[in-house]
């Protein structure tokens, strides 16, 4: 066999290192909180900008009739 093969953590270790895994978890996490606030903002600025436009009933409810020939007539043409 050959001689030592294990990684000197003080000398070698390289990508594997405490100090590499914990700035690579603090790069991930402003990562995915930089995504979070972006599309958080695109979802605020998308509902104001559509809170104005909302859906008219152009029809009198009140008129139909349950299964009714007569339904088509209710229509309020503008």
């Amino acid at each position: 066999m050959a001689g030592n093969t294990q990684i000197d953590p003080k000398t070698e270790g390289g990508l594997f290192s405490l100090v590499h895994g914990i700035t690579g978890m603090l790069v991930a996490t402003v990562l995915l909180l930089s995504i979070l606030g972006v599309l958080s903002v695109f979802a605020v600025s998308v509902q104001a900008d559509n809170a104005e436009n909302y859906y008219e009933v152009n029809q009198d409810l009140n008129a139909l009739k349950m299964n009714s020939p007569e339904n088509h007539k209710q229509w309020i043409n503008k």
